[in-house]
């Protein structure tokens, strides 16, 4: 994903089916993995319901695709060095 032209959208599916539209704000990589920081567009600057969508690059059946992190101190650590880029971009 390339910011060099404007912002990056997807549109993921939860369990039940429902489509959410999110946009891509940053990719880093960590330990050979690459995760990337998205927004949900539906979202307001004063709700405090959404923040930020944090998924990993994975490899599955030959073909990149986007999965959650389901450790939660992974998770943490991945928040945390997103977190440290943003405030220093600031």
């Amino acid at each position: 994903m390339n910011s060099d032209f404007g912002s990056d959208f997807i549109t993921i599916s939860d369990e039940e089916g429902n489509d959410f539209v999110l946009e891509h704000v940053d990719t880093i990589e960590v330990d050979d993995m690459f995760y990337l920081a998205f927004l949900p567009t539906d979202m307001d600057e004063d709700d405090e319901e959404y923040g930020i969508i944090i998924l990993q690059a994975i490899e599955e059946n030959g073909e990149e695709v986007l999965a959650s992190i389901d450790d939660d101190a992974r998770l943490e650590s991945i928040f945390e060095k997103f977190a440290e880029r943003f405030a220093s971009e600031e």
